[in-house]
């Protein structure tokens, strides 16, 4: 069986979300989803609009998901690797090279990002449409 790992907050899912979960699953046939902890979100400076528990419960309900688990620091990654038996690591073209390290343990995918969505911007037009 071979298994993948991504990473992320994934708040305010959308369906650029959904586009890199379905995306990473094609690569093999388990996907593990590790989310930012909200203890992580707030050393990183980050706020979610939804709990850690409430992301991990829509998570586990994308057909795609098999497994999440937690992002306790940037750190964990090779850990996460090895414990899983992990074959191959994806994220979205916006880190690329950034998790290049782990090519020492599995393969490491960047897949393009869909065009025209993110939860930053669904932030940024839900607040100018409580403004208008």
């Amino acid at each position: 069986m071979k298994k993948i790992i991504t990473y992320g907050t994934f708040d305010l899912l959308h369906t650029g979300h959904i586009n890199i979960l379905r995306r990473a699953k094609e690569y093999g046939d388990y996907l593990i989803v590790a989310i930012s902890s909200d203890e992580f979100n707030a050393i990183k400076g980050k706020k979610a609009y939804y709990s850690f528990e409430q992301r991990k419960a829509i998570l586990e309900a994308i057909r795609y998901v098999d497994e999440v688990i937690p992002e306790h620091n940037w750190e964990q990654k090779v850990e996460d690797v090895q414990k899983h038996q992990v074959d191959t690591f994806v994220m979205g073209d916006d880190w690329e090279g950034k998790f290049d390290f782990l090519k020492d343990y599995c393969k490491v995918v960047y897949l393009p990002r869909t065009v025209g969505i993110s939860t930053t911007k669904i932030k940024k037009d839900l607040q100018l449409s409580n403004n208008g």
